[in-house]
């Protein structure tokens, strides 16, 4: 991270922050992309337990590394302050805090997920599917948590090429074990959907250790120390974390799951319209990465930014973030739109599932409008340590507005499981609006105050 002073100098920056994290994400997300791709190829019960087993999974793991992105604006507002000193220290404590949660979610887990598959009305085999996934990707969940902590760190320090190549290192070791877990190859039992939440188990292990090896041995990050001089775990420390973390984690949280909660309200149609559902929000998710993508650098950007006070600067980092994520969104709609046969037929080749998940994608096309214009005011107003209102918004957009209206056309219209999209959509572009409101109203705050300090 460096200052910048014209609007190229920024431009050619936020593209060497975003371009790499770009590709992190993406490479991230094709694990749960090949996961999908490969358990629907193996047949439809194995894809629909697989979109259940996903539905419960990526709320939980995503909001919980939510928790852990507050190392982002914590590490960036640290070196743009030139306070690198007190940065190991508040990454070890990271690493602790992301042990505990895993180790929580690990356990808490492990005893609810029969209650909430018993509650489901799903198909024995669909179900004993979903179970399985869960349980053996739960392989991995330290490993995982530990990898994102350990990422946050990198990115922060503006090294995001590094995590780029962590993630595109493992990557085709999580093609590899699919292939052989799911299909059966090289002696292995074929553990269809099951050996799709294993392989993703593995590779999480594999990123972990290779994260860990960077950051011990290569520059910038080894001259930090962070696996020296390890201290006992600090409540404190903890507590700075989490103060900001629970909030970007809940919010984010409230996005993904609902999501999740449209899947398993799904679940009392056919095991083909699960599927369908499933392969729909599986490749508009992967499209979903971009503007995460730009969420993740404007935090990193705006924090650095905020955190030497130059705050005219980083509200230039913001429209540009607006701006590029728009745009992008456009581009990603025609995609969806042009190629929602080709797009369908990757997950399944049966006619009924190919047949619904082109109908599914159309309103997909909409949605993903509304997040382009959504995460990257997350990811502003993350950079600028606010929060708080944030998670609230979050909370009332997505479950008291999107949610609700979604159920409702689903159940009281002929609309049906497609009522839940719409739902989605209402949703998605509430959060937008007033997380719009919202930034406007803090960047007029923080100009008027600074103006007054100086």
């Amino acid at each position: 991270m460096y200052e910048t002073s014209t609007r190229k100098e920024k431009i050619k920056l936020f593209l060497h922050i975003l371009i790499p994290i770009l590709i992190t994400q993406v490479s991230m997300y094709a694990m749960n992309f090949f996961d999908t791709v490969m358990s629907g190829n193996a047949g439809a019960d194995e894809l629909a337990g697989v979109a259940i087993g996903s539905s419960l999974w990526v709320p939980i793991s995503t909001g919980i590394n939510g928790i852990l992105m507050a190392l982002s604006p914590i590490v960036a507002q640290l070196v743009g302050a030139k306070k690198e000193e007190t940065i190991p220290e508040t990454v070890r404590q990271g690493i602790y805090l992301s042990i505990a949660l895993a180790s929580i979610v690990a356990v808490i887990g492990y005893f609810l997920i029969d209650p909430i598959l018993g509650y489901m009305e799903l198909e024995s085999q669909v179900r004993y599917v979903a179970k399985y996934y869960l349980l053996t990707i739960g392989i991995g969940i330290i490993p995982l948590f530990i990898f994102n902590l350990i990422r946050c760190y990198i990115d922060a320090l503006g090294q995001t090429r590094i995590s780029m190549a962590i993630l595109l290192l493992t990557l085709p070791f999580n093609i590899v074990f699919n292939y052989v877990l799911i299909f059966g190859k090289l002696g292995f039992p074929a553990l269809g959907g099951i050996g799709a939440g294993l392989a993703s188990a593995l590779t999480y292990w594999i990123a972990c250790a290779v994260a860990v090896a960077v950051v011990h041995r290569m520059q910038p990050f080894a001259r930090h120390g962070i696996l020296r001089n390890w201290r006992p775990p600090s409540l404190a420390a903890w507590w700075e974390q989490l103060r900001i973390g629970v909030p970007i984690g809940s919010s984010i949280f409230f996005e993904v799951s609902i999501f999740s909660a449209v899947t398993l309200f799904m679940s009392v149609y056919s095991t083909y319209t699960i599927a369908a559902h499933q392969a729909a929000i599986n490749f508009a998710s992967l499209l979903y990465m971009i503007p995460l993508s730009i969420a993740t650098a404007l935090t990193i950007t705006v924090g650095f930014e905020v955190g030497a006070k130059r705050i005219n600067d980083a509200k230039s980092y913001s429209y540009l973030g607006i701006i590029s994520g728009v745009v992008i969104a456009f581009i990603a709609g025609f995609i969806l739109y042009a190629f929602d046969d080709w797009i369908a037929k990757l997950y399944n080749s049966n006619p009924e599932v190919i047949a619904l998940t082109k109908s599914f994608i159309f309103y997909a096309i909409f949605f993903q409008l509304a997040d382009a214009f959504g995460a990257p005011l997350q990811g502003i107003l993350r950079g600028y340590k606010d929060v708080n209102i944030t998670f609230w918004m979050s909370l009332f957009s997505y479950w008291i507005i999107g949610l609700p209206s979604g159920w409702l056309l689903a159940n009281f219209t002929e609309l049906g499981p497609y009522g839940y999209w719409i739902g989605l959509i209402i949703g998605l572009s509430a959060g937008a609006i007033t997380l719009f409101g919202r930034m406007l109203f803090l960047q007029k705050k923080l100009i008027t105050n600074y103006s007054r300090v100086h």
